[in-house]
């Protein structure tokens, strides 16, 4: 009998580090990874030859905008963007859907504005915001991934933070539950209105204190109540000393950042261009190199997008009223590799942050971030070599808005695949997911 696909590369990037192989694949899942010129009969047989053979990337921080806001994004679009940069695993976060996944009902709706419409696979994140406590064991038993809090202003007024004084009690009951807390820290007591439209005076608004603050509290309430944690999008280097000592004393605590906070620098923010607004913001070139040297070392668990984009309107005006949010689903492979390897780090290393890492942040390690037997059959046929030139009107997702725009990057996907089938952005094939109940472990 014979194998559905076979997919060789003279560089596939294994779990013991890349090699020569013949990823064979059956039924969607890979059934063995066999040596490069192997004779194995199959339906179809692919030979990439130089180009690279990643597993599919897992972007664990996505805002899909539907249903509610679609005018701002939708499942079809961002998911078409996803697939053109490898990305063939996107858990979405509770907001800026309306209704916001705060409880079953809402949950239901967002599947039901997803299903037959997604091109990669599709798992969703719970909220928790004040008064739903009673929501969260519901949302854990119909297979959400984990439940996201704000400690400060969401930016949307249907998705409130939840109090500090509140916490503790949503902590202890997600602990009953074996469920992972992800934060948005920044500690409302240290931001500030901005001075004026420009961008420095929006970056002041927002002090690194903030997020050591919110860090810190944080930290400590994991700590005390045994609560699986993760720190979303850091961007605050002088936070990174507080994770590292709070999970050295034994919290389970685990942090992420982004390719904006990697890639881009304050210093260089073009007057007027909100494209580069998000909250935390961008800070300077001498912190985000900090943040690369906390990814090498471990640190800094993952990298995973936070596209969050809106309406070119919401983007008029200054920084002070500008929606704060970057749309970079498409671009988070390109743009990583692109500094990566100009830092001396392997795609290798690139893998494990954007795909092994945030696979396991959310149980779904035993089927995605791997090329392995019993994997999903997500690959990614990647030229590491080639370049290209960033053109807003050449992305996928719904609005031409990037802060990439004209930037030269290195890392060009060819092919994506989601479970052995390809991905031609025109027939929908994605899956949503449910997080499943001997999943938990990272």
């Amino acid at each position: 009998m014979s194998a559905d696909l076979v997919v060789r590369s003279r560089s596939a990037q294994l779990p013991g580090g890349p090699a020569p192989a013949a990823v064979v694949v059956d039924g969607g899942r890979i059934v063995s990874v066999e040596r490069y010129d192997a004779d194995v009969p199959a339906a179809s047989d692919v030979d990439l030859g130089e180009l690279a053979l990643l597993p599919g990337l897992v972007d664990t921080h996505v805002h899909v905008n539907e249903p509610g806001r679609t005018e701002w994004e939708g499942f079809a679009t961002a998911t078409r963007a996803a697939a053109a940069g490898g990305v063939t695993t996107v858990i979405d976060m509770p907001l800026n859907a309306i209704p916001p996944t705060v409880d079953v009902e809402a949950l239901h709706t967002k599947r039901a504005a997803a299903r037959g419409r997604v091109h990669v696979d599709v798992g969703f994140w719970g909220g928790a915001v004040p008064g739903n406590q009673s929501e969260l064991a519901a949302l854990h038993r119909e297979g959400v991934f984990g439940f996201k809090c704000f400690t400060s202003p969401s930016g949307v007024e249907e998705f409130p933070p939840l109090p500090w004084s509140q916490l503790p009690a949503v902590m202890a009951e997600l602990t009953r539950l074996d469920a992972l807390l992800v934060v948005h820290a920044e500690d409302p007591d240290l931001l500030d209105e901005p001075a004026d439209g420009g961008y420095a005076g929006f970056l002041a608004s927002r002090p690194t204190g903030a997020e050591d603050s919110a860090i810190r509290r944080l930290a400590e309430l994991a700590a005390a109540h045994g609560t699986r944690t993760h720190v979303l999008h850091l961007s605050a280097a002088t936070a990174l000393p507080i994770v590292a000592e709070a999970r050295a004393g034994g919290a389970g605590i685990s942090a992420e950042t982004c390719p904006h906070y990697l890639t881009l620098a304050a210093e260089d923010v073009p007057a007027g261009r909100t494209e580069f607004k998000c909250c935390p913001p961008i800070r300077e070139r001498a912190n985000a190199e900090l943040l690369w040297q906390a990814l090498a070392g471990g640190t800094i668990d993952c990298v995973v997008s936070d596209h969050s984009p809106c309406v070119p309107s919401l983007k008029d005006g200054g920084f002070d009223t500008a929606w704060g949010g970057i749309a970079s689903l498409q671009l988070g492979l390109p743009l990583v590799w692109t500094e990566a390897r100009r830092r001396g780090h392997s795609l290798a290393d690139v893998v494990r942050w954007m795909s092994a890492a945030p696979a396991r942040l959310v149980g779904l390690h035993g089927r995605k971030g791997a090329i392995a037997q019993g994997q999903d059959a997500d690959l990614v046929a990647f030229a590491p070599e080639e370049r290209f030139t960033v053109d807003p009107a050449a992305l996928a997702h719904r609005h031409p808005v990037t802060p990439y725009a004209g930037a030269e990057l290195t890392g060009v996907v060819h092919r994506t695949w989601l479970r052995g089938r390809p991905v031609d952005g025109v027939e929908p094939g994605g899956t949503l997911l449910c997080r499943e109940a001997t999943d938990g472990a990272w």
